[in-house]
This record gives C-alpha cells, sequence and structure tokens, in this order.
C-alpha cells in the first residue's frame, strides 16, 4: 500500500480536511483516502489515492489538490 502522512491537508479551493488514513477497496483493491472535512458535519468521505494527491492547475499554476499542512 503506498504511503500518505496523516494529519491535515488543506484542498486547492481553501478548505482544510483531516486524513484518518488509508483503506483498500474490497473489491477492486484500489488504496482509497479516508478522510473528513474540518467543517459541516465532519462525514467521513473516500476518495482514491490516486485523485487525492494528484495535481490541479489554478491560476495559470500547477498545486496539489490536497496539500499537508500539519500532523494529526
Amino acid at each position: 500500500m503506498t504511503e500518505l502522512k496523516p494529519g491535515r491537508y488543506r484542498h486547492y479551493k481553501g478548505n482544510d480536511y483531516q486524513v484518518i488514513g488509508l483503506a483498500t477497496h474490497s473489491e477492486t483493491e484500489e488504496v482509497l483516502v479516508v478522510y473528513h472535512p474540518l467543517y459541516g458535519d465532519r462525514a467521513l468521505w473516500v476518495r482514491p489515492l490516486t485523485m487525492f494527491t494528484e495535481t490541479v492547475e489554478k491560476d495559470g499554476q500547477v498545486i496539489p489538490r490536497f496539500a499537508w499542512i500539519a500532523d494529526e
């Protein structure tokens, strides 16, 4: 399984999220990131690791979709 540091991440649109850890999809064995927003109802979410760690273009700059900002 690929590693991803647990902790607080900032989405490129500005909101903060807490990464709990990684999980493996039972059928496809795809690695998923388990996280929750640090606002609103704080419900658990999952997103493929490949999507969580990809880059996006914003204002002409390539930046991470989620950037690590602090430990748990």
